[in-house]
């Protein structure tokens, strides 16, 4: 693995929302001496499939998998990351996430900490989940609009082929390897998620599969 490169990962089929998120990509400031590659993924069967495909073509030891209408606003955002995983008890970072995940292990259910700036149809606005105690504080999953690694997982597309709780999956997946999952101190939000609707016809379909998964290692009742 190329430990002085990082790649940035999304599952793409809209052009516009494609266009935009690179063009936010390409003002982030990147390090002396490191390197940068955006891996799109198009007509993927489901978001597991299409993010493995990407991981195994890449040597970048660093990857960022996001939505393609996920837009980093941070300049800073690989310094600040790389910052964290400096600690090689870390191995993936996400901007919004669950300390402790519910019955239902749906995080919008229980407690929430991080920052983003939602985009929720009529009005854009800073949306703040709940402040971070330190410079970053361990979650049980965070949510899947950008989530940032420092170690290659399979993503478990032997369970999820769809488009749902693949973000929580990914995290126990982590934390079984025995690394910490983690959301980072922001003054302002890093990101904007122009999410507008919500499509949750195959969401609770996916939760099923989750919890019925994940059940015999207590990470859910």
């Amino acid at each position: 693995m190329d430990d002085r490169k990082i790649a940035f990962i999304m599952c793409v089929n809209d052009e516009l929302y494609e266009e935009e998120c690179m063009s936010y990509i390409e003002r982030i400031e990147l390090p002396e001496g490191f390197g940068r590659d955006v891996i799109t993924i198009r007509e993927a069967e489901s978001i597991t499939s299409g993010y493995n495909e990407a991981m195994s073509s890449s040597d970048a030891k660093y990857k960022v998998y996001m939505h393609q209408d996920v837009f980093i606003v941070h300049a800073g955002f690989i310094k600040d990351i790389l910052g964290i995983f400096a600690d090689p008890k870390i191995g993936m970072i996400g901007m919004v996430g669950a300390p402790r995940l519910g019955e239902t292990a749906i995080m919008w259910h229980g407690e929430r900490i991080g920052k983003l700036y939602a985009n929720p149809i009529i009005l854009a606005q800073e949306a703040i989940c709940g402040e971070v105690e330190g410079r970053y504080q361990p979650v049980e999953a965070i949510d899947g609009f950008l989530m940032a690694t420092q170690y290659d997982i399979p993503w478990r597309e032997d369970v999820f082929q769809k488009w749902d709780f693949y973000d929580v999956s990914q995290s126990m997946e982590f934390r079984k390897q025995g690394y910490q999952v983690v959301v980072p101190h922001m003054e302002k939000p890093w990101c904007i998620h122009d999410d507008g609707i919500l499509n949750l016809s195959n969401y609770y379909g996916e939760r099923d599969k989750f919890v019925e998964t994940y059940r015999r290692d207590n990470h859910v009742q």
